[in-house]
């Protein structure tokens, strides 16, 4: 017979009104399960999977909802839905990077609910660890992906420990090319992350993809204007285009002055187990046209190191062909394999 896992299990709710209070119910809670738009929650909830004791809900926190002008760019609370960031005309004037990646996420449902603070905080994706099997990830000693047997074919190829599950945001790349900063509330005060150092791979936690301890809460994100209305470029490829996770997805930001690249900033995901910032690809192109020729350059350079698993070896090739898009534009790239 079917094991049938969609009651929830019991737990105690909290729904505070303020930062100040949901961080206090954090610290005296330390093993507290932050609830934000709820669709990576729910699952595990559902599920049965995860059975935390206390959830805090953040919903009721006006003061971590909105986007705000700064005197150095714009301020996005953690809990502001994709759709509003999506929408918003400051985001898709001068961020569009940012825009188009939320526009991404799943369906627009999803988007109406889901927030940006859970879009870059969402657990891995395997299908392993999702059902309970006891892998690395879930404090056992295997990864049943990476065996003889395991299905990977979305997993990872570069900078791979132990666990090969990758991230599954969409706007973390976005956020990196960005260069922007995630403001984090401790038990010490307040926090300030750079975007790429927001993510961690399993060399440093196996079982969690964001530095957040608890007690921590991320309460919004900083996105300075140093890169506004630069050239962006933004592609997630997936099997499906509407309700799924990116195979693999680029963004770039780069200052292009005359026809070399002055400045690039540019992050994958989907290649690694976290958002990976490629600065050998950075500092090789600066000063470079911006071509088809530095793109493949680019491209080549990206993978370098790559080791597949025994179905995913088709993204060496995707990730090479995404970098070089970014760099040298699709009109001008050419699919290889």
């Amino acid at each position: 017979m079917a094991v049938i896992r969609d009651v929830m299990p019991a737990f105690e709710l909290f729904q505070p009104n303020s930062t100040a209070e949901a961080q206090k119910l954090l610290e005296q809670h330390d093993h507290a399960w932050i609830l934000a738009g709820g669709l990576d929650s729910f699952d595990w909830l559902k599920d049965r999977i995860k059975k935390p004791k206390v959830v805090v809900d953040l919903s009721g926190i006006e003061e971590l909802k909105g986007i705000r002008a700064t005197g150095d760019g714009i301020e996005i609370g953690a809990m502001t839905t994709l759709t509003e960031i999506a929408r918003n005309p400051v985001v898709r004037e001068k961020y569009s990077l940012l825009a188009e990646s939320v526009e991404l996420v799943a369906s627009p449902q999803i988007r109406n609910q889901g927030t940006i603070g859970g879009n870059v905080s969402q657990d891995a994706r395997c299908w392993y660890y999702r059902a309970g099997w006891p892998c690395y990830r879930a404090g056992g000693n295997i990864c049943y992906a990476d065996t003889p047997v395991g299905r990977n074919r979305e997993h990872a190829i570069l900078h791979a420990d132990r666990c090969v599950a990758v991230n599954p945001s969409d706007s973390a790349p976005a956020l990196i090319a960005l260069d922007a900063k995630f403001v984090i509330r401790t038990r010490k005060g307040e926090r300030l992350v750079d975007a790429e150092n927001y993510f961690v791979g399993p060399e440093i936690d196996i079982t969690r993809l964001h530095i957040l301890e608890p007690g921590d809460l991320l309460t919004a994100i900083r996105i300075p204007s140093a890169w506004a209305s630069a050239r962006f470029y933004f592609e997630k490829v997936r099997d499906r285009n509407v309700w799924d996770f990116a195979l693999l997805n680029v963004a770039s930001a780069m200052v292009v002055t005359g026809d070399k690249v002055e400045r690039i900033r540019i992050a994958v995901n989907g290649a690694a187990v976290r958002p990976l910032r490629l600065k050998a690809v950075e500092d090789a192109v600066r000063g470079q046209p911006a071509n088809a020729a530095t793109g493949e350059m680019a491209g080549k350079l990206a993978v370098r190191g790559a080791v597949p698993l025994q179905f995913n070896a088709y993204k060496i090739p995707l990730m090479r062909n995404l970098v070089k898009r970014a760099i040298g534009g699709v009109q001008e790239a050419t699919w290889v394999s």
